[in-house]
């Protein structure tokens, strides 16, 4: 045999051997624990889907709090792990806003890569009773009428419902005061006790006030209504046009981690989702189940980042 055939052999293999890897990796995964890395926001997705793919998969999945810097702990966490499917980051909309407001050392986009969005959520923008307004129209008549009047909150400066406020803020032309919480659950409680006179709730955690009559509802910040609430008309019927966002929860490995591997956590992941007592629980946490493809979760970070920046760009809004 040549020396360029024994080449041209040589290369066959390591393209055989390249070929067969992908296999390999899928059939071997898991062979250890996995770790869901959580931020901002509750563990009780993290934990429900850990626990079916434990059972699933006969190796325990390990939920661990990374709270602090607003998500940016947890997200540098995960892109700097080896990328073999065995550490995840639970990540919400905190995460694509991060890039507009932190100076953080990963990339969202480059760093990461998507398994699937596991689930979505409405804001509702909420007023105490005293407030005259029983529209969203109203609330800006009155917002324009006492300009920096009216006190906003948020579980924190950077969190979505503050992004989502401060776009609500420039879309009809109004001065609300920010104040931030250092969480939802606070928030909530001084608006029900009307320290603060407006709100974008989280929908689990806004709507059951709600519908006990402690603080009004007037709108949800989806394009559609919600299942949720579907008494409650849009942001965007109310004349806000293209008012559209949402809070949600997804799956992110780091990047680099085999295409196979990650093929079979979506895989395994949304075979969970399609469950009836799955998709009921995960309503009961306030989340519309989503589970879409890897590239479609990518399309859709990519978005949400680029929506943020937006926001954050022609708001002015800041980190405090």
């Amino acid at each position: 045999m040549t020396f360029r055939s024994l080449l041209a052999a040589a290369a066959m293999l390591a393209c055989a051997a390249a070929q067969a890897q992908p296999a390999q990796d899928a059939a071997a995964y898991p062979s250890k624990p996995i770790r869901f890395i959580v931020g901002p926001g509750p563990d009780a997705l993290a934990r429900l889907f850990g626990q079916s793919m434990t059972e699933a998969w006969g190796q325990p999945v390990i939920v661990e709090q990374r709270g602090g810097g607003g998500g940016t702990i947890s997200a540098e966490a995960v892109a700097k792990a080896a990328p073999d499917g065995y550490t995840l980051l639970l990540a919400t909309g905190t995460h694509t806003i991060n890039p507009s407001l932190y100076k953080i050392p990963y990339d969202m986009v480059k760093d990461f890569a998507p398994v699937t969005l596991l689930g979505s959520t409405p804001f509702v923008l909420s007023v105490h009773p005293s407030v005259q307004a029983a529209s969203v129209a109203e609330l800006i008549r009155l917002a324009k009428a006492k300009p920096g009047a009216l006190n906003y909150g948020s579980g924190g400066s950077g969190t979505p419902p503050h992004l989502a406020t401060e776009l609500f803020k420039t879309l009809a032309g109004v001065n609300l005061v920010h104040v931030p919480y250092k969480t939802v659950a606070a928030a909530i409680t001084d608006l029900i006790a009307g320290q603060l006179q407006v709100m974008f709730t989280v929908g689990p955690a806004g709507l059951p006030q709600i519908r006990a009559g402690r603080i009004r509802g007037l709108a949800v910040s989806t394009a559609k209504r919600s299942a949720f609430a579907p008494e409650l008309p849009t942001v965007a019927e109310a004349g806000l046009a293209g008012f559209d966002v949402f809070g949600w929860n997804g799956l992110l490995a780091p990047a680099g981690t085999p295409k196979s591997v990650i093929v079979k956590l979506h895989d395994e992941i949304t075979k969970v989702l399609r469950l009836p007592e799955v998709r009921e629980r995960v309503a009961g946490f306030g989340f519309e189940p989503v589970g879409n493809s890897p590239e479609e979760f990518g399309e859709f970070v990519k978005a949400d980042i680029a929506q943020w920046a937006k926001v954050a760009r022609e708001s002015g809004a800041r980190v405090d």
